[in-house]
């Protein structure tokens, strides 16, 4: 819980029973003014044609192995950069510096997300006419991140072996958001015989989703192709995008 998105007021209401008319307003304030930022954050990124990506999930899913393994196989092809969220630390910063990217780590203190005004803040330390793409990883959490716009252009989930398969139902807004679904850590799956990887995709459309569902393991170079490719088409359809925008 947090005070800058709202929910610790929400809690605060829920417990003393008063009445909760000013958090709507509350709500209202914050959104628009993300809002605002993430058009200009996009705008932005779209000037210099760089692809933004937000990983969400929960904490230990694997977001930043996922990064460090497609940084390892990729980044001959594409510059790319990362800005990682967390409440503390640089730990995972650097874990993707040691690659040799660059990587700004963003400390939230309390805060269970990051949002688009701290994304534009650390913008300024990135030279993003030279960029392909820029990762954002937030915050592990699955339920804030999903309500702040970054001005990213594309949402990818992760929900790992060990979590369990009924994730999506239990926190719809998050995998609502998502434009693909990784199920990470298959690895595990020789020995955590409670997940079933149908039964996970079954819980993602019944939230309403029917965006593509890639099965990674970050341990096995094999198991990550389905979703190089879809990084790289991607990369691709965002440049030709960005190319008919601007009349070439």
């Amino acid at each position: 819980m947090c005070g800058n998105c709202g929910c610790e007021t929400q809690v605060k209401s829920e417990k003393t029973d008063k009445p909760s008319a000013n958090i709507v307003e509350v709500h209202a304030n914050l959104k628009s003014n993300n809002d605002s930022q993430a058009i200009a954050n996009r705008a932005l990124f779209d000037a210099h044609n760089v692809l933004v990506i937000n990983l969400m999930s929960s904490p230990g899913s694997g977001k930043t192995r996922l990064l460090e393994e497609t940084i390892r196989a990729l980044k001959s092809q594409y510059a790319m950069a990362v800005i990682e969220g967390d409440l503390e630390t640089e730990n995972d910063a650097n874990r993707i510096r040691r690659h040799g990217v660059q990587a700004e780590q963003m400390a939230t203190g309390q805060g269970c997300h990051l949002d688009a005004s701290m994304v534009q803040k650390v913008l300024g330390r990135f030279s993003l006419q030279k960029l392909d793409v820029l990762f954002i990883e937030n915050v592990g959490n699955l339920i804030c991140p999903a309500c702040f716009d970054l001005g990213q252009h594309l949402n990818i989930i992760l929900l790992s072996v060990p979590e369990g398969d009924d994730k999506p139902e239990k926190y719809p807004v998050m995998f609502r958001a998502a434009d693909v679904m990784l199920i990470s850590k298959t690895d595990y799956l020789q020995f955590h015989d409670e997940f079933n990887v149908p039964r996970a995709i079954e819980s993602f459309r019944k939230v309403g989703n029917d965006a593509p569902v890639l099965e990674v393991s970050s341990l096995k170079s094999q198991h990550l192709e389905r979703w190089f490719s879809y990084f790289t088409h991607a990369i691709t359809a965002h440049q030709s995008q960005s190319l008919q925008n601007s009349g070439v």
